[in-house]
């Protein structure tokens, strides 16, 4: 068998387990496997990082910056935008089909002994993103990894990726997120976030309302963990726009970093950017010295956030964003504005139905003037006529397509019959992963074509 077929063979073994949205406040069981397994996750140094929006981005800076420092690093995200190695990433590159087949061999006979065990408890067995969080750790121990920047799959404290214990703990804004999972209010899901903290870690956190902040000083006091937050300990100095970017000035725990190049749009990326290197000042040890220039520019413009405000379309301009809540669509809203210079926006939107599809349109529409509403390709989609009745309650039009194909084409036809325009693709990670696809198998890159 080819290692692209064992992969692939991984990922449906995966598939048939309780899907990645099934949670369990549970992470004894993932333990369990580990320890059958010694430890994997214990065998190199860890960048835990949650919150409720710019995670995924903020850890590909981190891991891009650790790189450069000259470190072999791993980066477990999720979900993914093509294809499920995406999520486990070796010295910035996806996993190799056979690094990952092999780490599931390594895997599959303790799966059966603890799934067992479950059923001898009256549990259900282990599911799709407990296994997929122990194949990152046996595959990044197997690299190995000098450090692996890890992100939550959900809230914190019980998630599968709390068996680890992160020497340095990020948190990017914490804004309502999960709330039949993890609680109704703020403060009740920033007490399970703030359950990575581990004893004596280092906490680097973005700005956060002041009931968060105050959850997480008491749990990093608690745990004897040292804490800072941007905007006193370090921060954002300065940033402008550049082609293709932006020129970012950023006050670190250890020194100032003047005009630096970030290639990639929008303010919170920006702040994104101060959190990570935040983080690496504190992992290496750099709160008495400042990260080198060289370094420092070398980690930040390598840095890439797929499917964040990311250009696929020229001819009209097209960008897709994975905005998927209304904190993230709000950003984006923003950085429509602040980032591009153009009069008109077509949005092609397509929502899950346990998103909070009212507010992300609430978001969104200030920032456009045509809406084309889809449906991404999953069983949890939004029906499309469903947010086209959000956006005509709200007294805009909206035209409805039945597929993103569809959807694109009227949108990128709307777009290039005027000057002036463009389209962002935007409410679903999942319809950001099929436009990129899309794109490439289109080439929307040479302009449209009628």
């Amino acid at each position: 068998m080819r290692d692209t077929e064992r992969a692939d063979a991984v990922y449906d073994k995966l598939l048939e387990r309780a899907g990645e949205r099934w949670v369990q406040p549970r992470k004894e069981r993932v333990a369990r496997i580990l320890m059958l397994l010694d430890d994997p996750q214990r065998t190199y140094r860890v960048v835990h990082i949650t919150g409720t929006n710019g995670k995924t981005s903020t850890a590909r800076m981190i891991e891009s910056l650790l790189r450069a420092h000259g470190l072999r690093t791993g980066l477990f995200t999720s979900p993914h935008l093509k294809r499920f190695t995406e999520r486990i990433m070796i010295d910035g590159e996806p996993i190799d089909d056979a690094a990952v087949a092999d780490a599931w061999d390594e895997i599959e006979p303790f799966i059966g002994i603890v799934d067992a065990e479950l059923e001898a408890g009256g549990e259900e067995p282990l599911t799709f993103f407990e296994l997929l969080t122990v194949l990152a750790f046996v595959a990044a121990s197997d690299a190995p990894v000098d450090v692996l920047v890890l992100e939550v799959g959900m809230g914190g404290s019980w998630d599968s990726t709390n068996t680890a214990d992160g020497d340095v703990a990020v948190f990017t804004p914490i804004d309502m997120d999960h709330a039949d999972r993890l609680g109704e209010t703020l403060v009740e899901i920033a007490e399970v976030k703030a359950g990575i903290i581990k004893d004596g870690a280092d906490v680097v956190s973005a700005e956060q309302q002041t009931e968060v902040a105050e959850v997480l000083r008491r749990v990093a006091a608690e745990k004897g963990a040292s804490i800072a937050f941007e905007g006193e300990g370090f921060g954002l100095a300065a940033q402008k726009l550049a082609v293709g970017g932006q020129q970012l000035t950023i006050k670190g725990l250890a020194g100032e970093y003047v005009d630096e190049y970030l290639p990639q749009y929008g303010a919170h990326q920006g702040h994104n950017a101060a959190l990570a290197v935040a983080a690496v000042e504190s992992l290496i040890g750099a709160a008495e010295r400042a990260i080198p220039a060289d370094i420092l520019t070398d980690g930040l413009q390598g840095a890439t956030s797929p499917g964040r405000l990311q250009l696929v379309g020229i001819a009209p301009t097209v960008v897709v964003d994975a905005a998927h809540n209304p904190h993230g669509a709000a950003a984006l809203a923003r950085s429509l504005d602040d980032s591009f210079d153009f009069d008109e926006w077509a949005l092609v939107i397509g929502v899950f139905t346990d998103k909070d599809a009212a507010g992300i349109v609430d978001a969104l529409l200030p920032a456009v003037t045509e809406v084309f509403t889809t449906a991404p390709d999953s069983a949890r989609a939004q029906d499309a006529d469903a947010i086209a009745d959000l956006v005509e309650e709200r007294g805009r039009r909206a035209s409805v397509h039945p597929t993103l194909a569809e959807a694109a084409d009227a949108a990128r036809e709307w777009a290039a019959s005027a000057d002036r325009r463009a389209v962002v693709i935007a409410g679903s990670i999942v319809l950001a992963g099929e436009a990129l696809l899309m794109s490439e198998d289109e080439d929307w890159k040479s302009g449209w074509r009628a």
